[in-house]
C-alpha cells in the first residue's frame, strides 16, 4: 500500500513519470515542454498546431493524469464536432486505457464517458458536443454548470470553435482547488478561443507554437519532411493552408478559404486554350431554393471560358432537362455531370428517361475519383470536397470566365480537417453554413467543380467537331491510300 501511496505521488508531480509507466510514452520536445507547464500548474495551456504533431495524444495523457492523480475530478472534453471527437480524442483515451493495466482496473471506457469503478457518480470524465447552428448561449451550455474542487476543460480543434463554447470554462475558473483549461487546434482561423489566446489573451494563457517547418530546427519530428517541403514548394510559405497546417501560424487575415484568392484571379486572366482532341464534359448544378439558380458550365480541357456558360432560375425539372439537351447536342459533349441530390434527381431522371448516359453526382458521397496526375494526394470526406480538390488543382493550369460572382463562390467557402476512420480528411463548408454567413449558395461554382467528377475520355467530335457518336482515338487528314 505504501508503495501505491508514492507511486501515485510521483505520478501527480511529474505527468512524464505518469506517461512512461503508464503508456511507455517517449514525448517530443514540445511535447516535454507541455508536460513542465502542466507540473508547474498553468491554469490556461494552448496548442497552436501545425498538422499531425499528436496533439491529440498529449490531451488524451493529460485527461489520464488529472483523472489518476486528483480526489473526485470532473473532466469535460469537446471538440469541433461529435464525429471529430469521437474519432479523435475520444478514441485517443480509449487507445492508451489499454496500455494500462492500472487505468483499465481503476476506470471504465464509454462512449460518452470515462468513470472511476469506485466512485462513477463523482469521478469521471464526459464527452460534451455543440450544435454549430445553435446560438451563442446553446454553444455555451456544453461545458456549463460544472462544479467541483478539481476541474479540468478539454477543447480539442479550436482554431473553428466559436468563442462561446470557451466562455463557459473560463467562468469556471475562479472556483474550486484546481481548475484548469486545456486547448489545441490548427490555427485556421483569425478568430476564436485559438486566435484569442495565441494573440489579444496572449498573457493570460501559455502558448505552444508547434511547427512543421523543415527549416526550423525545434520542428516537429513527426511531420513528414518531405511533405512539408512539397507543400511550401506547390504553395508557397504564405499560402493559408500552407501556414496553418504545416507552419504552425495564423493566416495574416480572412477565415481560411479552400481555395486563395490568387489562384482564382491567376485563372481567370491567363490566355484559355485547348485542344481538339480534350474531353468536353459539362456540370449541371441544379438550383435548390429561390434565390438559387441552375447552371451548365461547359469545360474543354484546360478552357472553361470560351464556351459561355448557362445561367437559369424559375425552371422545373422537366424545362431544366431539356435545356440540357440542347446544350449536350450543340456542343456534342462528352459527358453530363449532373447534381443528382435534391430535386436534382428529377433531372437526372428525365435525361435517362430520354435515353442520354448521364451521371449522378451525390455530394455528400464517398471520395472515389482517381487522383489528377500530377495533383497533391490529399484525402477527402467526401465527393464534393474531392471535386473541389481537383478543381483546385486545374485552377493552376486552366483558364475561367471573369466573372465576379464565380470569383467569389470560389473564394468564399472554407473547410476544416475532420478524423474519420482514424484519418484526417477535408471536408468543405456546408451551404447552409455559408449562407448563415450571408453567403450565396455556390451554384457556379459547383457547376464548374462537377466537370471533375471523374475523368473523361474525349470523342472525335468534342466541342462540336462534326463527326456521330462512335469513340474515335485519333482525327487526321492523311490518306494512308494517298501517297
Amino acid at each position: 500500500m505504501q508503495a501505491a501511496v508514492e507511486r501515485l505521488a510521483r505520478w501527480r508531480r511529474s505527468v512524464g513519470e505518469f506517461a512512461r509507466d503508464n503508456f511507455a510514452f517517449s514525448p517530443d520536445p514540445w511535447q516535454l515542454d507541455v508536460f513542465e507547464a502542466w507540473d508547474r500548474g498553468d491554469q490556461r495551456i494552448a496548442m497552436q498546431a501545425c498538422k499531425g504533431p499528436g496533439k491529440t495524444a498529449l490531451l488524451a495523457v493529460l485527461v489520464w493524469h488529472f483523472l489518476a492523480t486528483r480526489p473526485y475530478p470532473k473532466v469535460a472534453c469537446t471538440s469541433i464536432s461529435g464525429p471529430n471527437l469521437s474519432d479523435g480524442l475520444w478514441a485517443e483515451m480509449a487507445k492508451w486505457q489499454t496500455k494500462s493495466p492500472f487505468l483499465l482496473q481503476a476506470f471504465e471506457w464509454q462512449k460518452t464517458r470515462v468513470i472511476a469503478r469506485d466512485h462513477p457518480e463523482t469521478w469521471w470524465a464526459s464527452a460534451r458536443t455543440w450544435s454549430q447552428s445553435a446560438s451563442p448561449e446553446k454553444q455555451a451550455d456544453t461545458l456549463a454548470g460544472l462544479h467541483a474542487d478539481f476541474i479540468l476543460f478539454v477543447l480539442d480543434e479550436t482554431g473553428a470553435m466559436p468563442d462561446a463554447v470557451m466562455v463557459a470554462a473560463e467562468a469556471a475558473l475562479s472556483t474550486g482547488v484546481e481548475c484548469r483549461i486545456v486547448q489545441a487546434g490548427n490555427p485556421t482561423e483569425c478568430s476564436g478561443p485559438l486566435w484569442r489566446a495565441a494573440n489579444q489573451d496572449r498573457h493570460l494563457w501559455t502558448v505552444f507554437e508547434i511547427t512543421g517547418d523543415p527549416d526550423n530546427p525545434k520542428r516537429s519530428s513527426r511531420i513528414d519532411i518531405g511533405w512539408a517541403r512539397s507543400q511550401i514548394q506547390s504553395y508557397g510559405r504564405d499560402n493559408p493552408w500552407v501556414m496553418a497546417n504545416v507552419l504552425g501560424k495564423f493566416p495574416p487575415s480572412s477565415p481560411l478559404a479552400f481555395i486563395g484568392a490568387g489562384l482564382v484571379e491567376a485563372a481567370a486572366q491567363r490566355e484559355a486554350s485547348s485542344i481538339i482532341t480534350d474531353a468536353l464534359p459539362l456540370g449541371i448544378d441544379v438550383a435548390r431554393f429561390g434565390d438559387d439558380e441552375s447552371v451548365i458550365c461547359p469545360r474543354k480541357g484546360r478552357d472553361a471560358r470560351t464556351i459561355p456558360w448557362q445561367f437559369l432560375r424559375g425552371l422545373d425539372t422537366m424545362q431544366l432537362a431539356a435545356r440540357v439537351v440542347g446544350v449536350r447536342n450543340d456542343l456534342r459533349a462528352d459527358a453530363l455531370f449532373v447534381d443528382g441530390g435534391g430535386i436534382g434527381g428529377g433531372v437526372v431522371d428525365r435525361l435517362r428517361q430520354l435515353r442520354f448516359d448521364v451521371h449522378d453526382i451525390q455530394f455528400g458521397a464517398k471520395a472515389d475519383r482517381p487522383v489528377m496526375p500530377g495533383a497533391d494526394a490529399q484525402r477527402y470526406g467526401n465527393k464534393v470536397a474531392e471535386m473541389w480538390g481537383a478543381m483546385r488543382d486545374w485552377l493552376k493550369v486552366g483558364a475561367i470566365p471573369n466573372d465576379p460572382v464565380l470569383h467569389a463562390q470560389l473564394t468564399n467557402r472554407k473547410y476544416a480537417y475532420v478524423t474519420r476512420e482514424g484519418l484526417d480528411v477535408i471536408m468543405l463548408e456546408p451551404k447552409k453554413e455559408m449562407k448563415a454567413r450571408g453567403l450565396s449558395s455556390p451554384d457556379r461554382a459547383d457547376a464548374l467543380a462537377l466537370t471533375f467528377a471523374y475523368p473523361v475520355m474525349p470523342t472525335r467530335h468534342s466541342g462540336g467537331v462534326p463527326g456521330d457518336n462512335r469513340r474515335s482515338a485519333v482525327v487526321s487528314d492523311y490518306d494512308p491510300f494517298n501517297s
